[in-house]
């Protein structure tokens, strides 16, 4: 069982802390996708014949993939430390743990959605939320 659990109402105040991290956690995966997509291009390029690319630009690009690394772990930590269970950092899946009838479960918030709305069994994931209440 995990450390700690939420009632279906204090997983909807915690939303007041989490909802702007889980924001920033996708702006930082997609910037971490747009990074890593410039990154490979430009190795594409140099693999061919170099492409007249600066040096500079490897380097910024390099410099892009780790900033928006750090910026994205800093986000999953800060999610992780209030309890939250992360599951689809790009969409902003996020589930707090919950009990119900002496077992685990896990109730399932979405970036985008207005409240915690839905729970599932831990085994069965996103395609299993059924509407809260239990």
């Amino acid at each position: 069982m995990t450390a700690r659990t939420f009632t279906p109402e204090e997983a909807n105040e915690a939303l007041a802390e989490v909802a702007p991290l889980v924001e920033r956690m996708v702006e930082q995966h997609g910037a971490l996708a747009g990074a890593e997509r410039r990154r490979a291009e430009l190795g594409s390029r140099i693999a061919g014949n170099g492409g007249g690319i600066e040096p500079s630009e490897l380097a910024q690009a390099e410099a892009a993939v780790k900033r928006a690394t750090a910026g994205l772990a800093r986000c999953l930590r800060q999610i992780q430390e209030l309890g939250v269970q992360v599951k689809g950092p790009g969409e902003g899946l996020v589930d707090f743990p919950s009990v119900r009838e002496g077992r685990e479960v896990l109730l399932c918030w979405r970036h985008g959605e207005e409240a915690v709305g839905f729970w599932h069994r831990p085994d069965e994931g996103f395609a299993g939320r059924k509407p809260l209440p239990f």
